[in-house]
This record gives C-alpha cells, sequence and structure tokens, in this order.
C-alpha cells in the first residue's frame, strides 16, 4: 500500500512540474510549483523527517511562492504565447537528454550505507530539529546569510523593475 502511494505522489509531483515548465501562465506555473512542493512534503513525511516537511511547507509552499506570486504581479506579466518552434523542439531534446542521463545513473547507481556522523541513534537522541539547527546557524551560516542577502537583492530588483517611473 505504501509503494502505491508513494507512485501515486510521485506521478502527481512529475506531473505538477510538468505543468511548472509548460504553463502558459506565470500564475499557473507558480500554483504548480506549489503544488510540486506539496508532493515533496508528502515524501519528507514517508521518510519520517516530519520537521522538513514542515519546513518544506513553511518555507517553500508558503514564503517563497507567495514572494515569487508577488513578483510576478508586481511585474504584471501577461500570458506569452509560444513565439518560436524551435524553443518547444530544444526543450524536447534538452528534456530527452536530462532523462537518458537520469535513467544511465540509476541504472549504474548502488546504494550506500550511511556516511558520517550522524546516525540514526544520533537523530533519535536529539532529534531532527536540533540537528538542523546546529548545522544550520554552526556549520553553515556564512551560505545561510549569503541566501538571505541574495533574496533581499532580488526583492529590491523586482520592485526596481517594477516601478520604473519612481
Amino acid at each position: 500500500m505504501q509503494v502505491l502511494f508513494f507512485y501515486l505522489v510521485a506521478l502527481v509531483t512529475v506531473i505538477s512540474g510538468v505543468i511548472v515548465v509548460a504553463a502558459k501562465s506565470p500564475v499557473n506555473s507558480a500554483l504548480a510549483l506549489v503544488n510540486t512542493f506539496f508532493c515533496l512534503a508528502v515524501f519528507y513525511v514517508m521518510l519520517s523527517a516530519p520537521f522538513m516537511a514542515a519546513i518544506q511547507i513553511m518555507v517553500y509552499a508558503g514564503a517563497i511562492m507567495v514572494l515569487i506570486l508577488f513578483v510576478i504581479m508586481l511585474l504584471n506579466m501577461g500570458v506569452e504565447p509560444f513565439k518560436k518552434f524551435t524553443h518547444v523542439t530544444w526543450g524536447v531534446v534538452a528534456g530527452s537528454l536530462v532523462l537518458m542521463l537520469t535513467l544511465f545513473f540509476i541504472s549504474r547507481g548502488q546504494p550506500t550505507k550511511v556516511v558520517g556522523a550522524i546516525t540514526r541513534d544520533v537523530i533519535l537522541k536529539e532529534g531532527h530539529t536540533e540537528l538542523i539547527g546546529k548545522s544550520l546557524f554552526v556549520n553553515f551560516l556564512l551560505p545561510f546569510e549569503i541566501t538571505s542577502i541574495l533574496l533581499l537583492v532580488a526583492i529590491i530588483g523586482a520592485v526596481i523593475l517594477a516601478k520604473k517611473e519612481v
């Protein structure tokens, strides 16, 4: 039953991902991306990582997508029809190449064992949240701050693009 549910969620995820790329309206594309994020949260729950699922929904499906929709509405982007057939052709060629490479690497891959100091016992002892917090704010503080600055610059850039006459 769990395998069937996994395949069902995976199918919905892939269909949502295709809609993200193929949708003509940027708002429809963003909404399909939200659905993809929810499906990824379901995968986290299936992997016994409920904290990551909650973060996935709050950060990506909530905050980031609201920001993206806000930027789309600020820029007043309308529906843009396919202007050239070559874009679709190149998209199909690139997608086929990525699919072939993915299948190639999956067929050659082997499952690995747990590598590193964080084992299942450590996770059960300290908990997911504390381990992620320690890793984020001790080991990866600089990338975390750089990401926040990049998001701030993106917001400022979107406002400047939207308000050309100010």
